[in-house]
């Protein structure tokens, strides 16, 4: 007996060491770390929300005991999937109102806001996504029929850029719009000196704050509704650009009792009221929320001519589009925001827009620094004004899919040459050698896969054209997977807690189906989400 003592304390040692000493244990995986060294591992353990160790499963289930282990049967598992642009709330708001992205004709969008108001017979009628380059007749419609069928109700849709709106006349009474009404940085459209319902840029804003207000449940079923669609396709942050401080405390009490779990990073718009708040306040950050920017508009879009051009548009003569605010007004933000030490997010489409903003940020930030100051779209650019990129350390924020959604009349909007520097995204990320990835949803579709096909192949989702739209602008499918999580990170100054599979870090992960590093063509688009985990919570599951 008293020989087997020793061995009973032994097997009593390794009992104990053996307590579960983690959370959830993957094993089986295909694990893209995404660190430093882009390092691949087969297992991982969380604790407490974080990522404790990273290995292969021999090392990690010898030395952990987990409550939950997670067989990812070979699947590949990367970072939680971060989007570094999109209008996550406005998103979730058009999920309850009129869908008009696809539609193939304005009758068809006609169609839909019938069958909507059908359905829903009081109050405004909002409508979002149509986009009149994908119609038989490219150009915008007129709102006779919408005065026909609704004379007394109001009604806006607004295009898939978000850039401009049609309306019928009780809306535009409503706002008491006139024809030959001017508006700084927008444009009323008329014909014949009569008013056609479309509205572009700033010319829209008279008549969006006419709309009442969503109400708590309205918001609320917002976000939670944004949420659940962001989740299936593996996103677990999302840059949210452009709300009012009054959203802060909506997110943060929505996360605080538990009905929001997507890690948001939001910047504020570009209005004195949210200055105030945040200057007074400083950074607001949580493990959930991180404010600490601003985000401020260049220009309008491509799509509805409202992009601010050097030179008039090829397909409509002496037109260049237009700045949405006076280069004095950017001068005086830049150097407002630089001096309190927050970021600044500049929405620049145009290469005559994106040529101000440059230069006004370079005259700010004098020469290489790490206030990772942001152009969001970088669209059409100057091939001589790349290089500002580079020795300002001015971040690129780009959107793939815009490539792919665009290539069909954006040669038709800027001719040829211009064309060979736009959605140039290898060439502007040679310039820093690091640049965060997103969509712009709604505009695009919130699929993340989406954006890395779209990096990648440069091609639609039916693999036109062959050989890939400008190939010579594709990223390579470890520079696209890093614009997905850790460079989306660290242009949220986040890269320390997420954005990799590390010690430390925030468990935020996804399980796909197959292994995008690898499927090729077409077939990468199909790549789908088995499961999100957020803070090692399962957030979503495919069914």
């Amino acid at each position: 007996m008293k020989k087997l003592w020793p061995v009973l304390l032994l097997l009593a040692a390794a009992c104990k060491q053996k307590e579960y000493n983690a959370d959830i244990l993957v094993k089986n995986a295909v694990v893209y770390t995404v660190d430093n060294k882009f390092s691949m591992a087969q297992a991982f353990v969380v604790k407490n929300g974080k990522i404790i160790a990273v290995g292969n499963d021999d090392t990690i289930e010898q030395k952990y005991l987990a409550k939950e282990v997670i067989d990812a049967q070979g699947k590949a598992v990367y970072p939680g999937f971060i989007d570094a642009h999109t209008h996550f709330y406005r998103y979730g708001l058009t999920l309850q109102q009129v869908t008009l992205k696809g539609t193939k004709s304005w009758n068809e969008v006609v169609d839909s806001v019938k069958a909507y108001a059908t359905r829903n017979p009081d109050g405004w009628i909002i409508g979002n996504g149509w986009d009149q380059n994908k119609w038989p007749v490219k150009q915008f419609p007129n709102k006779t029929k919408l005065d026909s069928l609704f004379p007394v109700r109001p009604v806006i849709l607004t295009r898939v850029d978000g850039h401009a709106i049609i309306a019928n006349q009780a809306a535009l009474n409503i706002a008491a719009i006139k024809p030959g009404q001017l508006v700084a940085g927008g444009q009323i459209e008329t014909v014949k000196g009569k008013l056609t319902g479309m509205l572009v840029d700033n010319a829209m804003g008279l008549i969006r704050k006419k709309i009442p207000d969503p109400t708590e449940q309205m918001v609320e079923n917002a976000f939670v509704g944004a949420q659940k669609n962001c989740f299936a396709v593996g996103l677990t942050t999302v840059d949210d650009c452009g709300l009012p401080y009054t959203m802060v405390n909506v997110i943060a009490e929505l996360q605080h009792k538990g009905a929001l779990k997507m890690r948001m990073y939001v910047m504020l718009e570009d209005k004195e009221e949210n200055y105030e708040y945040l200057f007074k306040r400083g950074v607001y950050k949580t493990p959930g929320l991180d404010v600490r920017s601003f985000k401020v508009y260049a220009d309008g879009a491509l799509g509805s001519r409202g992009a601010c051009l050097l030179k008039p548009y090829s397909d409509k003569k002496n037109w260049t589009g237009f700045l949405l605010s006076s280069k004095e007004h950017f001068a005086q933000v830049a150097k407002m925001i630089y001096d309190k030490g927050f970021q600044m997010c500049t929405h620049a489409i145009g290469d005559s827009a994106n040529r101000v903003i440059l230069k006004i940020y370079a005259d700010v930030l004098k020469g290489k620094n790490d206030r990772r100051w942001r152009i969001e779209h970088s669209q059409i650019l100057a091939p001589q004004d790349l290089k500002y990129f580079g020795d300002y350390n001015i971040i690129p924020s780009v959107q793939p899919t815009h490539a792919t959604s665009d290539m069909y009349w954006a040669g038709q909007r800027l001719g040829p040459q211009r064309l060979k520097t736009a959605y140039a995204y290898k060439q502007m990320l040679d310039q820093n050698g690091w640049m965060p990835l997103g969509t712009d949803f709604p505009v695009e579709n919130i699929n993340p896969i989406y954006t890395f096909y779209a990096a990648v192949e440069r091609r639609d989702l039916k693999g036109f054209p062959d050989g890939g739209f400008q190939p010579e602008n594709a990223l390579s499918r470890v520079d696209a997977l890093k614009g997905m999580t850790i460079w989306a990170a660290r242009s949220n100054f986040e890269e320390k807690e997420k954005g990799s599979i590390e010690p430390g870090k925030y468990a935020d992960f996804v399980i796909l189906d197959n292994d995008i590093m690898k499927v090729k063509g077409t077939d990468l688009s199909k790549v789908k989400v088995l499961k999100t985990y957020v803070n090692g919570e399962k957030v979503y599951e495919k069914k």
